[in-house]
């Protein structure tokens, strides 16, 4: 930073400041390292917790409404296109860069508007986003990498020559997928943990573990962190597999982020993971190592950002008074038609689940009142069997009294048996069919 340049203040958007994740570490270490700078970073988003908790603990502003923020800032350093439009139209006099994090993700659209000056790209693709999707020039997009705190994950691990244990790094994962176990048991890995937000093992601090483990499956940020730890580093997620990152691939990985194009190769099958583990070499890690704590750490990144902020202020300068309300306007217009299909899908699926939920809530009604009746019913059905059992227990008893009598009267045994059977015909069977007519299921 040139000794004339000013502290600037930089309004810093992202669709979220809750849980940690890739957009919102990267917000809070690029805003503490300007802090400590000199600067005055201000994060803006709606959705706050534990992130937000901790910008504030270190003194950083966090606002969820703009006009709580009476200062004006010098540059806004947008995340994601609503928060970045939001905090554009909020300030209209103030440059705007655009910062693309992901290819996939609708929050990571890039918008067009008049102040958005210069746009940032964490990795190849998404350079390849913001040329295909809104049509930026070329000479408006820098690609500035992903970056590691290197004061935060200062412990290096000293791996061994075969990798003993294995940690699967990931926000997605709810459990360590039986492929990998699978792999890691069969190649002699003997302790297998998972981290990450699904598996209810959140990594507020990834630095204080992730030096412990020889063999780290991640993509992305939670990658660069662990080959800055020493691990050796298998780039892996959301069932898909990248490889190994050793020193032969290390550049073209580092160039999509080892993110998800290097996710297309192959599917999470265990023996394409034992080959990948096959390929483990100690002193080759040791190389990646050093290769990402000499080029991506979070000081250099921050001298490029600033960089870009003066040199958009600066462009801002010349370009302010040619800028109409009228273009704006348009611009803005613009924006909000193209919001407006999604809006209206997203009222629609409400209204469907609001139906959905209420026919739901009426069909257990239903139900409820059905299995009312039907054990009311049962319970009528068993008290009648119930009557009817002792009626033909009743009946048996009265059938060996005259049976008793008879044998008193010394009937003959053939006339005994023939008055026993048809009366048991007469009355016996006909208790019989009611019971079973009750006891048969209902259809």
């Amino acid at each position: 930073m040139q000794a004339d340049r000013r502290p600037l203040r930089i309004l810093m958007t992202n669709n979220t400041l809750d849980q940690p994740a890739g957009s919102e570490l990267y917000l809070r270490d690029l805003a503490l390292s300007l802090m400590r700078c000199g600067h005055f970073p201000v994060a803006y988003s709606q959705s706050l917790g534990p992130v937000a908790d901790r910008l504030r603990a270190a003194t950083i502003p966090v606002v969820d409404d703009l006009r709580d923020l009476s200062a004006v800032p010098d540059v806004i350093h947008g995340q994601h296109h609503l928060e970045t439009m939001t905090a554009a139209l909020r300030f209209p006099q103030v440059p705007v860069t655009y910062t693309c994090h992901g290819w996939i993700p609708w929050q990571e659209w890039p918008p067009v508007f008049p102040n958005i000056l210069h746009y940032v790209a964490v990795d190849d693709l998404c350079r390849e986003r913001l040329l295909t999707s809104a049509g930026v020039p070329a000479d408006q997009i820098s690609v500035l990498h992903n970056f590691v705190d290197l004061d935060r994950f200062r412990k290096v691990r000293d791996l061994p020559d075969k990798p003993k244990s294995a940690l699967v790094f990931s926000n997605s994962a709810a459990q360590v997928p039986k492929a990998i176990r699978d792999a890691c048991t069969r190649m002699g890995i003997e302790r297998v943990d998972i981290v990450g937000q699904n598996s209810g093992r959140s990594a507020a601090h990834p630095e204080t573990i992730l030096a412990d483990y020889d063999v780290v499956f991640a993509k992305a940020r939670a990658a660069i962190e662990a080959m800055a730890s020493g691990c050796a580093v298998v780039v892996m997620d959301y069932g898909q597999l990248g490889g190994l990152v050793s020193s032969s691939n290390l550049q073209s990985m580092r160039g999509l982020n080892f993110g998800i194009r290097t996710l297309q190769n192959q599917l999470l099958h265990q023996d394409k993971i034992e080959r990948e583990l096959e390929r483990y070499d100690a002193s080759d890690a040791r190389a990646v190592t050093q290769w990402i704590r000499a080029n991506a750490g979070l000081e250099a990144a921050v001298d490029q950002w600033l960089e870009i902020y003066y040199r958009t202020i600066e462009r801002w300068s010349d370009v302010a008074g040619t800028l109409h309300d009228r273009e704006r306007l348009t611009s803005a217009s613009r924006y909000v038609s193209q919001l407006a299909p999604r809006v209206k899908a997203k009222e629609q699926a409400e209204h469907c689940k609001n139906l959905a939920e209420a026919d739901l809530r009426a069909a257990k009604a239903q139900l409820e009142r059905d299995t009312a009746v039907a054990a009311n019913n049962d319970a009528r059905h068993k008290a009648r069997i119930a009557e009817l059992e002792r009626e033909v227990q009743g009946l048996r008893r009265e059938l060996q009294g005259r049976k008793r009598e008879l044998e008193r009267h010394r009937f003959p045994g053939l006339a005994v048996r023939m008055a026993w059977q048809g009366f048991e015909k007469q009355v016996l069977k006909r208790c019989r069919r009611q019971i079973a007519s009750f006891r048969k299921p209902k259809s």
